[in-house]
């Protein structure tokens, strides 16, 4: 069973966010989401400042198997990228949940958090997944 921390949120396909205060929000892939990947081995970010909506696809996760999209579990603005990830992609295999996160974005509505998935939940949905 993957990690899947308690004090995260999560969206049905497979990204996680971390509230930094203020209305600020880290997004990442799931721990589920790169072992299902592979190796990254590129990692496209959104921009610094762009507009982003719940369930846009705003970045890629391009691994040696494949490339998928990111969406964005909440709608906002683009604050900052995780500009490491631009030479180390593969920290999103290594510490998905830490050095391995994506982007952070400022929440326009931040009762859209009530519509991701808690722990449980996201596990139950992975489990569901694989049967």
């Amino acid at each position: 069973m993957s990690n899947i921390p308690s004090e995260l949120r999560y969206a049905s396909s497979h990204e996680w966010v971390r509230p930094e205060g203020d209305g600020v929000y880290t997004i990442g892939i799931t721990e589920h989401a790169q072992e299902l990947l592979g190796d990254m081995v590129f990692v496209e970010l959104p921009d610094v400042g762009d507009q982003v909506n719940a369930g846009d696809d705003v970045a890629v996760a391009e691994s040696v198997k494949a490339a998928s999209d990111v969406y964005a579990p909440i709608s906002g603005e683009v604050l900052e990228v995780n500009e490491d990830l631009e030479d180390s992609p593969e920290l999103v295999n290594s510490d998905p949940y830490g050095d391995g996160w994506m982007f952070k974005v400022k929440a326009s509505d931040e009762s859209e958090l009530a519509e991701l998935l808690d722990a449980a939940a996201y596990g139950n949905s992975i489990e569901e997944d694989e049967e």
